[in-house]
């Protein structure tokens, strides 16, 4: 089991960017599979993007070319990197790893 906190969501203008972070609580993080999920209003919950064990990262078509996951092992910590943001990402954003979940960052994007 690993505990999760997200943080760095915000209200960010169209084209804006914002970085989500996913601190976990030891450091398997670092040699895990890390997914970030989001959820909007009235939707079912999405895969945004993972990054592997290995460091190998894919990611939703909807978000290729604009999102970016990495990994900072020593701080036990996963990012989400999101620039050219658009309304339609708005959500609640949440990390997942070995079944356990965080309890989300809101992003909201104003047109």
């Amino acid at each position: 089991q690993v505990q999760l906190v997200e943080s760095g969501g915000g209200l960010v203008q169209a084209g804006g960017s914002l970085r989500l972070s996913c601190a976990a609580s030891g450091s398997i993080i670092s040699i895990i599979a890390v997914g970030w999920y989001r959820q909007a209003p009235g939707k079912q919950r999405e895969l945004v993007g993972e990054i592997s064990g290995r460091g190998a990262t894919d990611y939703a078509d909807s978000v290729k070319g604009r999102f970016t996951i990495s990994r900072d092992n020593p701080k036990n910590t996963v990012y989400l990197q999101m620039n050219s943001l658009k309304p339609e990402d708005t959500a609640v954003y949440y990390c997942n790893a070995l079944n356990d979940w965080g309890k989300g960052t809101l992003v909201t994007v104003s047109s």
